[in-house]
Order: C-alpha cells, then structure tokens, then sequence
C-alpha cells in the first residue's frame, strides 16, 4: 500500500516558503495600500460595510481580525505573525497549527485588501492552507508523523485542487472563445504583454511562430489531457509530474506571477507517493502504529471536505448562481477555500502602462519611478516571484479599463500630493524629495518588447509611445487640499 509521508512533508515546508513570501511582500506594501494613509484605509472601508450590511453580514463578507482594530500597528502585527508563523510551519513545528495560524492571517489581510486581492493566486493559497490542517500531522515535532498518515480525503482534495488549476484554465481557454487560443496565436505576444515580464521572456519572444503555436498546443495537451494522470497509477503520476514541473519551471523564468507557480508546482509533488522518492534518495519512513482518530473528528473532516469539494464543483458550473443549489458555493465564496479557476481564458492583446507624473508649474512633469513595472525602455525586465507587488500588479489591470472602474488611480494621485509616506514607499524613489508636487496626473503609454536587432543598436529592451492621459489630474486647492479635475473627463 502507498504512502505519502514524505510527498507531505516536502509539501509543507514549500507552502510555508510560500507563505512566508506571501507576508514578507505584504510587509512592504500593505500600509500603502490599506493603511491609515494608503490608497484604500482598511477602516473606514470595514465602517462602510459595517453601516451598509450590518454586523452578521459584514463580517461574512469581509473575513478579517482587522474588525478589531484597523491601525498600521495591527496590519504590521499581523503580517509579522504571519512571517513568524510561516517560518515556524518551514521548520515544521506544529505544522497543523501554524498552517492555521498562517491561513487564518493571510485571510485577514485578503479580506480588507479590496481590489488588491483579486487575484486567483490568493485563492489558490487561501485553498491550500484549508485543506492542509486536515492533511498536516499533528504534534509539536511530528517529523515525518508516520503515526498521523495523511487521510485519503484531505490527499485527494489538494490533487484536486492542483487537477482543477490546469483542467478549468484549460476549459475557459475554449470556452471563452477568444479567438487567440483557437488560432494558435496566443502566444505570439504573451511575453511582453503579462503584468512583469523578465528579462528571459523577452529572449523567448523572439522566436519565430511557429515555436508559440507548439507551446499552444502543448498548454492543451498539458491542461486538458495530461492531468488526468493524477488519478492513474504511479508510472502515469511520474511522467506527468517531470512534464509538468518542467512547464511550471518553465512560466517562472519568463514571467513573474508572484507564488502563484511555485504553489501549482509544489501541490504536484503530492502526486508522489514515498516508493517514488526512495529512487531518489529518500529514506524509507519507518513503520509506527498510526494514531488513533475520533468518529467525531473522522466525521467532521468528511462533513467539512465534502461540502467544500461540493463547492467547488458548483463554483466552476453554477458560479455566481442564486440556486438553492449553489449554497455552498455563496456561503464560502468570501474565505476563498473553494474556488473556481481559469488562468489566461482570453490573452491581453496590447501591453499598456499608467505612469504617474507630478508638475509644479504644469510644464515641467515628473515622473514617480515604479520598484517593479516597466517604465525606462533601457531598464532590463528583472524576476521578482515569488514576492508580490500588488500596486505594480493592479496597475496593469487598471491600464486594460477605463479609469472609472478604477478610481483608486485617482486616490492614489490624491495621496501623492498629500505626500503620504506609505504610497510614496510603493515607488522606487520620490521625485520632489519630501516636498510634494503642485498636480499630480497619470500619462497611458502602450509597451512593446523591442527586437534583437533594435536592443543590439540601442540597448532599449523597451519601445512605447504616449496614448494620452488616463484619469483626471488632481491638483492642490487653494486650501491646500487635493482636488480632481474632474471637467478633464466629462
């Protein structure tokens, strides 16, 4: 009979990692974005809430200890518990707490992100964390914990979550009917239009057609087929396995997705069962009598998985559903523990970017240099995963939409000119030194990988050309408070 002690192990000191990077990223960043002088303040945020929606209600929709106390103190507390926790679960103490601890954590500061946190990597690791308290041994220093085996369930419901991440992602490309995918030309700019391509994506962009019609092809063959080996017999696992780690690889050196790959790797090592790593070097674990269960405790876990993997059926084929039917799926939504995946259903066509720039005479403009996004065409695309940088990150998103589905551009300009330390800390440096510009105003320029000849003669691994302003400018009143220029965009 197969074991699976040491695929459980290796994966739990990876989610730590990856859960440290997760904390440690926010760390520099959750201030700017939803601290008291950030871009969205987490408080009055949770006080709306609160008189729109009531206190039942309110809470469900926005899980976070953050109703206790929304203060920079509490928001840095939290993400120095969640680094703590995280470092504890990587050197495998109490990993069935501390995978909790860590859970219950990221799940406070995802829930008073707001538009931060629209991401399906924070749900993929919000799923993974849940499903790992059931699947972590229990105990102080468990080690291996061959007397607290994984339980057949809670094993299956992480490969399910890694099988639905690549079969639904592939089922959307079709779906969606984006031409680019049935053509075979999705591909071709995909490198130079994601969120923060690196310096080896720009390489692979110079291959000819006919090499991004192939990775098409092999995106369906992995996504669609290959996958289903997860449920076949060792040598099938394997081979998908090596294949697939070689894929995630693969997306990691030419782009940067925060942790999102490197957790879709790592849930593919639970694939390996301990008579496949012993080939490898691995120890055989020794045999100990297994701990004995509750019926309470058994019962509960089937109760609880069951309904979450109900959920998750019913969020892919029912989402957004007000069937009594789709329950599950509406009650759980907001924990993000059982989730509906599509990654790249339709391709970005054109690479855009939002550039700040701030004036004290109207003429002369400056711009607010990005720490991660494209911006100088000479400045090498650099690799940044697993951390995360969610202003850079939404900013691509924003630059896809009108500015009015994005105000929090025009916050973020407000909170320029007000000179606020926290949003000045999410650019590399501050253009005016400490004393804030006049007017602030955003510029939409649109990005193109250069060619080899072209970053040969000039070193430019950028070309762009101004579209035109995004949002209203803001500019200082004669009180000395912001004000939009809202006549701008009628």
């Amino acid at each position: 009979m197969s074991s699976w002690l040491w695929a459980r192990w290796l994966f739990l000191r990876a989610l730590g990692l990856i859960f440290f990077s997760a904390f440690y990223s926010l760390a520099f960043q959750i201030h700017g974005l939803i601290g008291e002088r950030g871009i969205l303040p987490a408080d009055p945020y949770l006080h709306g809430l609160f008189s729109v929606l009531g206190p039942i209600e309110s809470l469900w929709y926005a899980p976070t200890i953050l109703w206790i106390n929304a203060s920079d103190a509490m928001l840095g507390l939290i993400v120095v518990a969640g680094i703590a926790a995280a470092a504890l679960l990587v050197f495998n103490v109490w990993p069935r707490l501390t995978v909790a601890i860590c859970t219950l954590l990221f799940l406070s500061c995802i829930g008073a992100l707001q538009v931060f946190s629209a991401y399906q990597s924070d749900g993929m690791l919000l799923e993974a964390g849940f499903l790992s308290y059931f699947c972590a041994p229990r105990g102080f220093r468990p080690g291996l914990g061959t007397g607290d085996p994984p339980s057949r369930f809670s094993l299956f419901m992480l490969r399910w979550e890694w099988f639905r991440i690549y079969f639904e992602s592939g089922l959307v490309k079709i779906l969606s009917g984006d031409p680019t995918w049935r053509n075979f030309t999705a591909m071709d700019n995909y490198y130079q239009n994601g969120p923060l391509p690196s310096w080896l994506g720009w390489y692979v962009q110079q291959m000819p057609h006919w090499y991004h019609a192939g990775t098409v092809v092999f995106t369906f063959f992995v996504e669609l087929l290959l996958v289903w080996a997860a449920f076949l017999p060792r040598r099938f696992r394997v081979g998908c396995f090596v294949i697939v780690t070689a894929l995630q690889i693969g997306i990691i050196t030419t782009a940067n997705y925060a942790f999102l790959n490197y957790l879709v790797l790592v849930l593919g090592v639970l694939l390996l069962d301990d008579q496949t790593l012993a080939r490898v070097g691995f120890p055989p674990p020794r045999q100990a009598k297994p701990l004995e269960r509750s019926k309470i405790y058994q019962r509960a876990e089937v109760g609880i998985l069951g309904t979450a993997f109900y959920a998750t059926i019913v969020a892919f084929l029912m989402g957004g559903s007000s069937s009594i039917l789709a329950l599950p799926d509406r009650l759980l939504s907001p924990f993000r523990i059982a989730n509906a995946y599509g990654l790249f259903a339709v391709m970005t066509p054109a690479r855009y970017e939002i550039e700040f720039q701030g004036s004290n005479d109207g003429v002369n403009w400056k711009a607010y240099p990005f720490r991660y996004k494209p911006q100088d065409p000479k400045e090498r695309p650099g690799f940044y995963a697993p951390y995360q940088p969610r202003f850079d990150w939404n900013l691509w998103f924003a630059s896809l939409a009108p500015w009015q589905a994005n105000t929090w551009v025009v916050l973020t300009e407000e909170r320029l000119l007000e000179g606020s330390s926290s949003v000045l800390g999410l650019f590399r440096s501050d253009p005016f030194k400490g004393k804030p510009p006049s007017m602030v105003r955003t510029v939409l320029w649109q990005y193109w990988f250069t060619d080899l000849a072209t970053k040969n003669r000039t070193g430019d691994w950028w070309r762009r050309q101004e579209v035109g302003p995004f949002s209203p400018s803001v500019v200082r009143g004669p009180d000395g408070l912001p004000t939009v220029n809202e006549a701008q965009f009628p």
